[in-house]
């Protein structure tokens, strides 16, 4: 093994212990170092990581040239700090001129229509998955990947939770469910048991083959399902996807505190761990993820300067 794949070892266990994944970014660097073994070089410089993050082949997408060499920067910080004679990529090179997507709120009518168009997938189980997925998704907020990831020892029928495990950030959270989506729950693992009493996984929610869904084919049946729905974009910068059912779980929570009047400060550390954000900032976000929410904060403002003068 060559000194800087052995050094990509040594920082992946580093990054990994503090909590951060870093699949992508393990890809991304070994095909770096690929590009540099090409080449003969055995030190990161500034020229080489522009380079190989904008070929050709990466396409011209500024925000894809962004990430591949923000991936070889953190790299390069740590390699800098023990040897100086590794370049780190200043921040101004690539930088990502994307801007964050306009969440598409889904309406409860948008919602039920997305799982009755499960009824125009191929197969019984294939629409109870899905049917199911999505009405997980709409309940708990929870991410794609920690759904699809769910084993089928992580739902608790008897205590009402799920229990998500190995999520984005290395932590699991225990989610307290309703008794409606645990009837809901019963009734979809009754039915795959039945069609499929030998899975090839431990998965809680099944592909027709028996097997753990694939996130790339979730996408692909999403986008199928919403077309069956009949819904559009409401502009080129907000099309409904499938994680903006999350965002939407989050903020019909807002809104609903809001609307009875409860304080929402203190409340959003709850919500915050309820969605498994580890930083609160990315939780405030919500807050101006939509028009209503952005009123209803106005007007709750307007009031406590009026009792206050």
């Amino acid at each position: 093994m060559s000194p800087l794949r052995q050094a990509l070892v040594g920082y992946l266990q580093i990054r990994r212990a503090l909590g951060y994944k870093l699949e992508r970014a393990e890809k991304l660097l070994l095909q770096y170092l690929e590009y540099l073994d090409a080449r003969r070089a055995d030190t990161v410089t500034i020229e080489t990581a522009v380079a190989w993050a904008s070929l050709p082949a990466a396409g011209k997408d500024g925000h894809w040239w962004a990430l591949r060499l923000s991936a070889v920067r953190g790299f390069a910080r740590y390699l800098h700090a023990l040897d100086p004679s590794h370049e780190v990529p200043p921040p101004d090179l690539l930088p990502d001129r994307s801007h964050r997507a306009i969440p598409y709120l889904y309406s409860t009518e948008e919602l039920l229509a997305l799982i009755a168009a499960t009824r125009t997938l191929r197969g019984e189980l294939r629409q109870a998955t899905y049917r199911t997925l999505i009405g997980l998704l709409t309940v708990t907020g929870m991410r794609v990947g920690e759904a699809i990831r769910l084993d089928r020892a992580d739902v608790d029928l008897h205590h009402a939770i799920v229990t998500v495990r190995d999520t984005k950030f290395g932590k699991s959270r225990e989610l307290p469910v309703h008794p409606s989506t645990v009837k809901a729950l019963r009734s979809y693992l009754r039915l795959r048991d039945r069609l499929l009493p030998e899975p090839a996984c431990e998965a809680a929610l099944l592909s027709a083959a028996g097997t753990r869904l694939r996130y790339c084919n979730v996408h692909s049946t999403f986008r199928e399902l919403r077309r069956s729905a009949g819904l559009e974009p409401r502009s080129p910068a907000c099309r409904p996807r499938i994680h903006d059912i999350r965002h939407t779980f989050a903020v019909q929570t807002l809104l609903g505190w809001y609307r009875a009047g409860v304080e929402v400060q203190p409340r959003l550390p709850l919500l915050s761990t309820y969605l498994g954000h580890v930083h609160p900032k990315d939780t405030y976000w919500y807050l101006t993820a939509a028009p209503e929410l952005l009123q209803l904060a106005a007007d709750r403002l307007e009031r406590s300067q009026g009792d206050a003068s």
